[in-house]
């Protein structure tokens, strides 16, 4: 979230967009990556299917009403990725990094 200062207070994410996998949004596979990349944007993704091009933007607060578990991440701090194999298993963080690095 450029613009915004982080660690968010309260650890609570602020109003503000965040990219989401359609197939997240649309409910056909779960959260599985949750991203907070070194600029500050917030990226939440399948881990499964390409992400490029089926990624759109939506306020955070609707990736935690999707999710709840998503909540607990806002105090996440820049380039570190949250992972889990399937829902209702806990996150595990990691350093982010990309594919093509």
């Amino acid at each position: 979230m450029r613009g915004v200062a982080w660690p968010y207070p309260d650890n609570r994410f602020p109003q503000h967009p965040g990219a989401l996998q359609r197939t997240v949004l649309e409910g056909t596979e779960p959260a599985r990556s949750v991203a907070h990349d070194a600029e500050g944007d917030w990226l939440v993704s399948d881990d499964v299917n390409d992400p490029y091009g089926n990624a759109v933007l939506v306020c955070v607060e609707h990736l935690v009403a999707a999710d709840g578990t998503i909540a607990e991440l806002a105090a996440m701090p820049p380039s570190i990725e949250a992972l889990r194999p399937n829902p209702g298993e806990p996150w595990r963080l990691q350093p982010l990094t990309y594919a093509d690095a």
